[in-house]
């Protein structure tokens, strides 16, 4: 409590000095839910060694955006009690202080949270003659469409110019400074071991949507001073979103390319090249809407030592088609089972192809029905290991109880498939299921 009184009063004060005579307008938006979660089959076992679990999860999200003057606003976001109830609070260590969200060792699964709050994005958004800024830390993994993106916060500087119907941002990303050296110890303490990235966007509007490409270029030296080898990767991604009456597309390409590994001396030198892409069509008709959703991220079977195909982009974690299978709240809230393995199925899918049927049809105004077949499969696997993930099968009920708040109630059924047997010969599994209700408030 203190920490945060102390960052509210320094806030205050730099408004009160900075302001002019007119009021501050403040805006507040933000979001809580509750999840409860019965997991029927959690390691895909055979029955008689099927292990359920339940439990419950929440998280109260709020963001203030102060109005300091017209085209220029100071935007604030912080997440509080973000754990499963009855979770021992966790005091945190040195990675406490690096990571937004740090993972603990292995033996300290499922993953810890922040102990009560954190606050995760200040930054700042300011026309000016020349275009617009958006400084400080800020969403960063968010581009075109939700295939590649996540919530994760970094700093930045963006530079948007405005010309007519044609948008040009000019990005600057930090993702590790060596300076600091807790990372990757003190070795790394010199000038020429930060992360940093560089992007270039131009996004073109038009009537019924927008279309743009992503040109990103990554500069990895973090681990010269452990590992001697530096990171440079050029990221493309191309994207389009379009209405046609009744009908909505999206799609995103991604490639990536250049040193996964470059060794100032000695070593073996790696390549990186890996596609992704990811197509969606939805028609909408009254209350009832149907639609299609295709993803698809390379990996590697690691039989090739000096180059990768893994692409590293990934689905991000925002994109989960599914309940069950490959969702990122289970790889959070639960720490594995059929949501993640060892040769690269997370939730963030990478060396993956899913492809999902939906539908959902809206009975009254507050009460949705909702359903969704899905397929997945890895696309790289060792030679004794199968690829198919299987089959699932969603079905949910939404009633708004008020307009900012609704209860949801689903369940899933997974049909495993024998990539859940990780290789292991006359290994015998079953299918898994999924029991989920929430509540959501919205503000």
């Amino acid at each position: 409590m203190k920490k945060l009184l102390i960052v509210l009063l320094s806030l205050g004060l730099v408004l009160a000095f900075s302001m002019t005579a007119s009021a501050l307008d403040v805006k507040f938006g933000g979001q809580y839910y509750l999840t409860g979660a019965y997991w029927g089959n959690s390691g895909a076992a055979k029955e008689d060694d099927a292990t359920s679990r339940a439990f419950f999860y929440t998280r109260t999200r709020v963001q203030t955006t102060f109005k300091v003057a017209e085209g220029l606003d100071f935007t604030t976001r912080f997440d509080a009690l973000e754990k499963q109830w009855g979770q021992t609070n966790w005091k945190g260590g040195y990675s406490d202080e690096s990571l937004s969200r740090p993972m603990p060792p292995a033996a300290k699964a499922p993953r810890h949270t922040q102990e009560n709050f954190e606050f995760e994005r200040g930054y700042v958004t300011f026309k000016t003659a020349i275009g617009g800024f958006q400084i400080g830390y800020q969403q960063a993994d968010v581009w075109g469409t939700a295939f590649s993106n996540s919530e994760t916060t970094r700093p930045r500087i963006i530079y948007m110019l405005p010309l007519g119907p044609v948008d040009l941002n000019f990005v600057y990303e930090k993702f590790y400074e060596s300076d600091t050296a807790i990372a990757y110890g003190a070795t790394n303490r010199h000038a020429d071991a930060d992360y940093d990235t560089y992007a270039f966007a131009p996004v073109y509007k038009f009537k019924g949507g927008d279309t743009g490409v992503l040109f990103k270029y990554y500069v990895d030296h973090s681990r010269r001073g452990d590992l001697g080898y530096t990171t440079n990767v050029l990221y493309i991604a191309p994207y389009v979103k379009a209405t046609f009456g009744p009908v909505y597309i999206e799609a995103e390409l991604g490639y990536t390319g250049g040193k996964a590994a470059e060794f100032d001396a000695g070593g073996t030198d790696k390549d990186l090249e890996g596609w992704g892409g990811y197509i969606k069509a939805q028609g909408n008709f009254g209350p009832a809407f149907v639609g299609f959703q295709y993803g698809y991220a390379s990996g590697d079977d690691g039989a090739d030592a000096d180059k990768t195909k893994t692409y590293p982009m990934g689905g991000g974690t925002s994109w989960n088609p599914a309940m069950l299978l490959l969702n990122d709240d289970l790889n959070t809230w639960g720490s594995g089972g059929t949501t993640t393995s060892p040769t690269g199925i997370t939730s963030r899918k990478y060396n993956m192809m899913l492809a999902n049927l939906y539908a959902g049809f809206k009975v009254t105004p507050k009460f949705q029905i909702d359903g969704a077949i899905t397929w997945a499969k890895a696309n790289e696997v060792a030679d004794h290991w199968d690829e198919d993930l299987g089959f699932e099968f969603d079905l949910s009920f939404t009633y708004k109880i008020y307009d900012n708040l609704s209860y949801m109630a689903g369940a899933a059924y997974l049909v495993t498939g024998d990539y859940f047997k990780y290789g292991v010969a006359g290994k015998e599994i079953d299918n898994d299921y999924l029991l989920l209700n929430k509540l959501t408030l919205s503000f």
